[in-house]
């Protein structure tokens, strides 16, 4: 299974460095935009059954969001992105390896795993049952993977995105027309 890791890992690499290229954002931003949307979609979820639960269930319910809350203001949300890219790219300069390569395999490996068992019981449950919850539970596992990959690459150093310049050449170049700097002589 650590074939399968450092294969799904070298891949999520890949794109991370080709993403960067073409947009100038790190797998470090993205990891953090797919944690943003992993917590909305949690709440959501948590809203939507406070509407159909008992008062009991409603007060345990948020007692718990109420800690969870607290809990991501003192860790996740606690640190900027540009603070986690900063260090990262002095890693990088360095010449060091992101330590969660090694250090969050066997959690990878967790979540892959639980990701390819749970596949077939959630599309039976989902297809016969239409039970829409377990939908949402296995996209939030399938978006924890998706984060623990992101976050054990390494980016590359700060660099300008492709798609800005694509996108300013025709802008340039209108305001070139429309001032007369470049048109035939």
């Amino acid at each position: 299974m650590t074939y399968v890791d450092s294969a799904l890992l070298n891949v999520t690499e890949w794109f991370c460095r080709r993403f960067q290229v073409l947009t100038g954002r790190t797998n470090i931003w993205l990891a953090g935009q797919l944690t943003n949307l992993s917590v909305v979609v949690y709440f959501v979820w948590v809203v939507l059954h406070f509407w159909t639960s008992s008062v009991g269930e409603r007060l345990i319910l948020g007692a718990f969001c109420s800690a969870l809350l607290y809990l991501l203001s003192q860790t996740i949300f606690r640190v900027p992105i540009e603070t986690y890219e900063t260090g990262a790219y002095l890693r990088v300069a360095n010449g060091l390896r992101n330590p969660r390569r090694v250090r969050d395999a066997v959690l990878r490996i967790s979540f892959v795993t639980l990701c390819v068992i749970l596949g077939y019981p959630v599309f039976f449950v989902y297809s016969v049952l239409r039970m829409h919850i377990v939908l949402l539970t296995y996209s939030l596992v399938v978006l924890t993977t998706v984060v623990l990959y992101l976050l054990a690459c390494d980016p590359l150093p700060p660099c300008a995105a492709k798609l800005t310049e694509w996108l300013r050449k025709p802008a340039l170049a209108v305001e070139d027309r429309a001032s007369g700097v470049g048109g035939s002589e």
